[in-house]
């Protein structure tokens, strides 16, 4: 066991060393890309491989590309433990490093996230949460440095309630049914609760709230509540070793794992591989991707792994946290790079880089062109739309992998925007800050 602690942290040192490497003279052609891990604790399971595919697109982009259009990466890992404290202690550290700064925040964590809004904004870095963070950071005019990439957890509660209510012939139908939220009793867990409730008051749903405790080992009295309760459908937001125990749970109190639907941050193979096939039917949400490869992995294992310069070991690449830390990865490179396009093939500071990422355009036809075919949909951010897509899909664990079981469904934006305009709003009135006027700052070109 610990011989297996000393070789992660070993390959995670790798990671370092291989980004890092080059002259002095060299530095000034650097851009600098932090990242806030947890490779130990609680929730290592889950952050390990998402590390990973961070890691390994960055080296792929030094390894193959040469750099951003020549401009290598550098990249330093600090670890969170997932503690909102130790990531605010690791942003610290990091965001002067590299010859213009950090370029670019994504700390997988929806308290750092919280932690981070304020103090990112003020020193001009970008903050990237795809998939998690503040549903209300959507809004560029309000959050200028938040980038929810790819969806929120307002958009995946609406996609759920809206599968639920098409398996039962409409939203109307869903009247009289009880839903419960078993969620992960801090920020990341309570994101989903407006948008459920909101739902709630629209389609006459009973909504039960069910918090657990980090880190989510001891749910007795949860599923206690659930057996008597007997709600028609439970959504699990989860992370770490809380999934799995969710699942056994279900398992042991009799409910059906078909009538369970998790989060995308409940719906990778560590959550399940623990029960297997006692898990088969469970559902989950899939952040624009699945598990699987594409051509941006054989690259990857080509370039890297092959030679034996792999951040993780080789069978976790494709795995659907290894591909989120992956896309994630590209994200913010491909900040940079348009970014570049204004500003010129040079390093750049964290201001430039969030024009970029508010002017990310990744149609399809780049997409393949970057080896992510089959991988993610297009993705359009504007000054305002700081999101860039809302869709997802469901997938269904059989037992032994995952499987896609519907089609695309986009969050319904008719409802989230005027929530997310009130909630905006609230956060620029309670931090006495004015509201950024995009209009204004597109006619200035």
């Amino acid at each position: 066991m610990r011989y297996a602690k000393l070789k992660t942290l070993a390959a995670a040192m790798g990671v370092v060393a291989a980004l890092s490497s080059g002259s002095v003279l060299a530095q000034a052609k650097e851009q600098f890309f932090p990242a806030l891990v947890y490779r130990t604790g609680a929730y290592a399971p889950n952050g390990v491989p998402f590390a990973n595919g961070y890691g390994d697109y960055l080296k792929l982009i030094n390894a193959r590309d040469g750099g951003i259009n020549g401009v290598k990466i550098t990249y330093e890992e600090c670890e969170t433990g997932y503690a909102t404290d130790r990531g605010v202690e690791c942003y610290e550290r990091l965001k002067g490093k590299g010859p213009t700064g950090a370029t670019v925040f994504q700390p997988l964590s929806t308290g750092i996230t919280f932690a981070l809004t304020d103090k990112t904004a003020a020193d001009k870095i970008p903050l990237i949460t795809a998939g998690y963070g503040r549903a209300d950071s959507v809004e560029g005019e309000a959050f200028p440095y938040n980038f929810p990439l790819l969806g929120t957890y307002w958009d995946a509660a609406d996609i759920l309630v809206q599968h639920v209510g098409k398996l039962n012939g409409g939203l109307d139908k869903l009247k009289g049914k009880k839903i419960a939220l078993v969620y992960h009793d801090s920020p990341y867990g309570k994101e989903p609760i407006a948008l459920l409730q909101e739902r709630a008051k629209m389609h006459g749903y009973e909504l039960l709230l069910l918090p657990v405790t980090h880190p989510g080992v001891e749910q007795k009295a949860t599923w206690l509540q659930i057996r008597q309760q007997r709600p028609d459908y439970v959504f699990l937001w989860g992370w770490g070793v809380m999934n799995s125990t969710s699942i056994k749970e279900a398992v042991a109190t009799g409910y059906p794992r078909d009538k369970m639907y998790g989060v995308w941050w409940s719906a990778a193979e560590p959550d399940v591989q623990p029960v297997a096939a006692d898990a088969k039917g469970y559902q989950g949400l899939a952040l624009q991707h699945g598990a699987g490869q594409a051509k941006v992995h054989q690259d990857i294992l080509k370039f890297l792994h092959d030679k034996g310069q792999g951040t993780g070991p080789k069978d976790e690449v494709g795995s659907v946290l290894y591909n989120r830390g992956m896309i994630s990865a590209m994200l913010g490179v491909e900040g940079v790079r348009r970014a570049q396009e204004r500003f010129g093939k040079k390093p750049l500071t964290g201001e430039e880089v969030r024009w970029g990422l508010e002017n990310l355009a990744l149609d399809q036809k780049k997409l393949d062109g970057m080896g992510f075919a089959g991988v993610m949909r297009p993705i359009s951010t504007s000054c305002r739309e700081h999101g860039g897509a809302h869709f997802a899909r469901i997938q269904t664990w059989d037992g032994k992998s995952w499987k896609f079981s519907s089609d695309w469904y986009e969050a319904d934006q008719q409802i989230l925007r005027p929530m997310i305009q009130k909630s905006a709003n609230a956060y620029l009135a309670e931090k006495k800050l004015a509201r950024r006027d995009c209009a204004k700052e597109l006619a200035g070109g």
